[in-house]
């Protein structure tokens, strides 16, 4: 059989694990998998050598806040800042587009914003907010991924915040996965305007977090609901999830690339670069948090992409108080990640479960996220070995801040295909995915 394309490396990540293999693609999917030397006829047979062959990362935790605010970001600038850091496919947030994809209506204007504009796949979570529980079974038919609710504060007025009564009434109104993000509005309080990173951090403390997990996994435990936490940054929340788990709780959980690479101890004052929702925490947490990652407590970690207007973080003031809470970091998520996974003992097939086939997995796109026959022919090219330092000027998002400015990071994304096509940044083929038709 002649293929469209064959790639071969001696550090294919395989479900199996890593191994020297050969990856045979026909019309944009994996077809075949043979030795790394296995005489393959191919119009196209790139051999990587030492450098991985990954499967396409997917991340489900995107903001590409296109329509209302793209002069914050779009789906182009985000898919291709996606693309560059090895990500192929995206689940883009209800929120802070304008409007936001609370209704049908809303979900179809985003998805014209998107249609030929996206460098990798992209699909769409739906929103729950006070007076749109009638709106979810259709958003649900819909092809939305599930549902995203906030019990704090979003920072946006389009999409308030629900309270135990409302997140528990909406978990019982539809069978989907339900995300939240879980913070207690009655333990966060108002930052005063300062400068001092300590005092942001103050505001929003661990028990902030554990209280609002509690409130999830209760409202799941009654109504036999599936949720999933996001972002989880206090590991002080672990064991809650932990003992719903063994409950029969349906009940996942993620974190962020921020939360395990940065440390409290590290931020300067006035460096709202990193600030977030919740916060960026100490070193200690940090180190629970990756052991949670080991043990199989957190089931996957995506970037919570949230990037702003440069003015919006205040970097003229340092006000942690007054900045947009938001890391917009798609495109370094896998060398920030790699670069502190390998220091902690742990290879590229564990990155690949994490930031690969967890997320997949998690929405129900299986044919994403492993290098597998009948799977799209998702890759990266990975030199896992190679190191470079953070220039904000080579990051393809809109406005190029970020907190990992003059980081030296390893792991360098040298070729990117999505379905068997190379992605160049010159012709977005990424297409829009339906849940359950994907």
């Amino acid at each position: 059989m002649s293929y469209d394309l064959v790639v071969r490396s001696r550090r294919a990540v395989l479900p199996q694990g890593q191994r020297p293999a050969a990856v045979a693609v026909a019309a944009g999917r994996i077809a075949a998998l043979a030795g790394y030397d296995a005489p393959l006829d191919a119009v196209v047979d790139e051999d990587l050598g030492d450098v991985a062959l990954l499967p396409g990362l997917v991340d489900t935790h995107v903001h590409v806040n296109e329509p209302g605010r793209t002069e914050w970001e779009g789906f182009a600038s985000a898919t291709r800042a996606a693309a560059a850091g090895g990500v192929t496919t995206l689940v883009d947030m209800p929120l802070n587009s304008v409007p936001p994809t609370v209704t049908v209506a809303a979900l179809e204007t985003k998805r014209a914003a998107a249609r030929g504009r996206c460098h990798v796949d992209v699909g769409f979570w739906g929103g729950v907010v006070p007076g749109n529980l009638g709106d979810l079974v259709a958003l649900d038919r819909a092809g939305v991924f599930g549902f995203k609710a906030f019990l704090v504060d979003s920072g946006v007025p389009e999409f308030p915040p629900v309270d135990a009564v409302l997140l528990e009434r909406a978990l019982a109104a539809v069978d989907a996965l339900f995300v939240v993000h879980a913070e207690d509005p009655g333990s966060v309080r108002e930052s005063p305007p300062s400068p001092r990173y300590a005092d942001f951090v103050a505001s929003r403390p661990p028990a902030a977090e554990r209280s609002a997990v509690a409130t999830v996994v209760a409202a799941a435990r009654r109504t036999g609901a599936r949720v999933h936490v996001l972002h989880l940054s206090s590991a002080g929340a672990l064991p809650e999830l932990v003992a719903a788990r063994a409950d029969g709780v349906r009940l996942t959980v993620e974190t962020c690339p921020h939360y395990l690479a940065l440390t409290a101890e590290q931020v300067p004052d006035g460096a709202t670069e990193f600030k977030c929702c919740p916060p960026i925490r100490d070193r200690g947490n940090q180190d629970r948090l990756w052991a949670a990652l080991a043990d199989g407590t957190v089931d996957c970690v995506v970037s919570d992409h949230s990037p702003c207007l440069p003015e919006l973080k205040r970097a003229d003031t340092g006000d942690f108080a007054a900045a947009w809470g938001g890391i917009a970091s798609v495109q370094l998520s896998l060398p920030v990640v790699w670069t502190q996974a390998r220091r902690r003992g742990h290879g590229l097939p564990d990155v690949v479960r994490w930031m690969a086939t967890g997320p997949a997995d998690l929405v129900g796109l299986r044919g994403k996220g492993r290098i597998a026959v009948g799977a799209d022919a998702d890759l990266v090219a990975f030199d896992a070995d190679a190191a470079f330092r953070v220039e904000p000027g080579l990051l393809h998002h809109r406005h190029p801040v970020t907190p990992y400015a003059g980081q030296r990071l390893t792991g360098v994304v040298r070729a990117t295909w999505l379905r068997g096509e190379p992605v160049t940044g010159d012709a977005p083929r990424g297409r829009l995915l339906r849940a359950g038709a994907a």
